[in-house]
C-alpha cells in the first residue's frame, strides 16, 4: 500500500530498497533487484526517483565496528544563551570531533554526539564546547555500548 508524502508515493518496495541501501549503499543494482524480486532497470529507476525526490539525500561512509569500538563517544547536552543558536552551531560544526548536533526540546537546547580516541581527548573536546560563547551549561554522558542501531 503506497504512502503519500508531499506528492511522492512511497511503496513497500521503496521502503525495502531504502532498508537494504541503509545497510549497504554499495550493493550492486543487480543484487538489489534479486533481493527485491524486481528487474535491474526498475530498481535503478526507483533509486533515481528517490534521489530526485530528495528521499535519498546522499551516500556516506559507515565505519567498521572495529574502528568504532576504538572510539570513546559521548552525548553532550547543551544549554544556550538567548539567540546563540546560530553562532554555537557554527562553532560546533568547526570541531572535528563533533559528529552530530541535534536541536531538542526540554531543559537542554542541543545534543552533540562527540567521539575521541581517549578520555583525555574527549575531556578536551567537552571543555572546548563549554568555552564556546553562548554555551551556558553542558552535561555529558559517555556512551558505553550501542544496544540498537538501525
Amino acid at each position: 500500500m503506497p504512502l503519500e508524502m508531499d506528492n511522492m508515493t512511497m511503496s513497500d518496495k521503496d521502503r525495502q530498497l531504502l532498508s537494504i541501501l541503509s545497510e549497504n549503499a554499495r550493493m550492486p543494482t543487480a543484487m538489489l533487484a534479486r533481493k527485491l524480486g524486481l528487474s535491474r532497470t526498475t530498481v535503478q529507476a526507483k533509486i533515481e526517483r528517490l534521489e530526485r525526490d530528495g528521499v535519498i539525500a546522499g551516500y556516506g561512509v559507515r565505519l567498521s565496528d572495529a574502528f568504532e569500538s576504538g572510539q570513546i563517544k559521548a552525548h553532550v547536552l547543551i544549554t544556550l544563551a538567548a539567540k546563540a543558536l546560530g553562532r554555537v552551531t557554527l562553532e560546533l560544526e568547526a570541531i572535528a570531533h563533533v559528529r552530530v548536533v541535534y536541536s531538542v526540546s526540554g531543559s537542554f537546547d542541543m545534543i552533540a554526539i562527540v567521539a575521541a580516541e581517549s578520555i583525555s581527548e574527549l575531556d578536551t573536546v567537552i571543555d572546548k564546547i563549554g568555552e564556546i560563547e553562548g554555551v551556558e551549561k553542558t552535561l555529558s554522558s559517555i556512551i558505553l555500548s550501542t544496544r540498537v542501531n538501525r
